[in-house]
């Protein structure tokens, strides 16, 4: 899910004339409703909603950002930026796509730790690239997740405990802001604008490219422990207990699934209802057997493929879904947890809910507690984090009769862990959130009053135009609120 999936309302189609100097000016594909490929570049993972801007421009380098932002502000279009699609946010009818896929080179520069990416390079690249040097980044748990929307949102990932934020990492980032002028960043060149990328940076402009540091981990000890549906109360407050007592060098989370009975799925899995314990742990395999001993204690598991593995297998931890679908989700970030209140949840969401929900619980803390960026609520010590699929609709859109029971069962469940909430993490925002009569309260739950205010003044003063828009919803609001978009990491 990208942070720079902004949606955007209807805007007056760009002329002839105009078109034809964009594409004298650009390197990539400029493409309009009707043409070959225009259906392709406006889709990606999220199949609920879909771009339909009036004009995408398939860029293939900053220079072509830049003309299409410039383009773009000349027209009086708003512009909307797309690498993978995991986090569209809502359908863009109107204004200027930048696709930003074709921008997909990776430089690991081993001896200073580091990696440069452009603006489409997803995190199966970065982790391709750094494995023979013994290095990692800070990705997520997909490998088909974009890098910079991913990083843009704070970035919680495989080694999140051991080595927090991957915003926290970023050591420059490319920016074509508003006025089409093509910046390099840093924390010493222009600090504000810096600090608020790392965790606040959606809506401030495109990242055309970023440079991160990298960390010395070549191999983990992980996988997932599976329990059926009659140990999943014990194995959940058992996670819970256990959350408690390990080190930062263990990053983990719990999931809870009621898988529908279709025959695409495993046997292992068809029809079943499971709680998956998911494990990365940074120190040896044998410290590693020790520290889970207490969840393995829970009783016979379904599977246990707790391992030592090299990092480049880190994604077979969570298994993430590769193929394209129409989802949306909701989270809170909590304060604590306890165990009446997830069996609620648990009970809301199991197999008797209206519609398949995914419940996962990350634990939080450690390293993610320090650092310097804009990322919000870095004092959370767990994130409850809800996906359900969409169903109906035309187009590949969800119905709004599927939407409105997902949002309502997902309000009820977040309704259990009130007292615990303080808010709510930007990347694990999945859907169209703009429309929602509290969007602007969803805006604000993302870091917290005083840091809303402060990104909502450096959106004033570097989009005064507000060129590149959220959810409409958002952007009518007094403050012109930058924050809402979503993404997954």
């Amino acid at each position: 899910m990208e942070i720079n999936d902004l949606a955007l309302p209807s805007a007056p189609a760009p002329g002839l004339a105009a078109l034809a100097a964009l594409v004298a000016h650009v390197r990539g594909p400029v493409l309009v409703p009707g043409d070959d490929g225009y259906d392709a570049e406006r889709s990606g993972f999220q199949l609920a909603r879909q771009h339909r801007p009036a004009v995408i421009v398939g860029a293939r380098c900053a220079e072509d950002v830049v003309a299409a932002v410039r383009f773009a502000r000349d027209q009086g279009l708003p512009v909307a930026v797309q690498a993978t699609g995991h986090g569209l946010a809502a359908a863009t009818d109107g204004g200027l796509l930048i696709s930003t896929r074709r921008m997909a080179g990776v430089r690991v520069d081993a001896a200073a730790g580091t990696a440069h990416v452009e603006a489409g390079v997803v995190w199966g690249q970065v982790v391709e690239a750094a494995a023979p040097h013994g290095l990692a980044p800070l990705n997520g748990s997909s490998p088909g997740v974009g890098v910079i929307s991913y990083t843009l949102g704070g970035g919680v990932g495989v080694l999140a405990r051991t080595y927090g934020f991957a915003a926290d990492q970023v050591r420059s980032v490319d920016l074509v802001t508003a006025d089409g002028r093509l910046r390099h960043l840093t924390a010493d060149s222009d600090p504000e604008l810096f600090r608020a990328l790392l965790g606040g940076g959606h809506g401030l402009g495109v990242v055309t490219a970023m440079e991160f540091g990298l960390v010395p981990v070549a191999r983990l000890y992980g996988g997932q422990l599976v329990f059926g549906a009659e140990r999943i109360d014990e194995a959940s407050a058992a996670y819970l207990r256990w959350t408690e007592t390990v080190p930062d060098e263990l990053t983990s989370s719990l999931a809870l699934i009621a898988y529908p009975d279709l025959p695409q799925l495993p046997g292992s899995l068809r029809g079943r209802y499971l709680a998956h314990i998911r494990i990365a742990y940074t120190g040896t395999a044998a410290e590693g057997e020790r520290l889970v001993a207490p969840l393995r204690a829970v009783g016979p598991r379904v599977s246990d493929d707790l391992r030592e593995m090299p990092y480049a297998e880190s994604h077979t931890i969570h298994r993430d879904p590769s193929d394209p679908h129409a989802y949306d989700g909701d989270n809170a970030l909590l304060s604590g947890l306890d165990a009446d209140a997830l069996r609620r949840v648990a009970a809301l969401t199991g197999p008797a809910a209206p519609v398949m929900t995914v419940v996962q619980l990350n634990h939080l803390g450690g390293a993610l507690s320090a650092g310097t960026g804009a990322v919000g609520h870095r004092d959370a010590r767990y994130a409850l984090r809800l996906l359900s699929g969409l169903t109906g609709g035309t187009a590949g859109d969800g119905s709004d009769t599927a939407l409105a029971t997902v949002r309502a069962l997902h309000a009820e469940a977040l309704a259990a862990v009130a007292p615990w909430r303080l808010g709510r993490s930007v990347n694990f925002l999945f859907g169209g959130h703009g429309d929602r009569p509290d969007a602007a309260e969803v805006a604000r739950s993302v870091h917290g009053a005083d840091e809303h205010r402060r990104l909502a003044g450096l959106k004033a003063r570097h989009d005064p135009e507000n060129v590149f828009r959220f959810h409409p919803a958002d952007a009518a609001t007094a403050d012109r609120t930058p924050a809402a978009a979503t993404h997954s990491g």
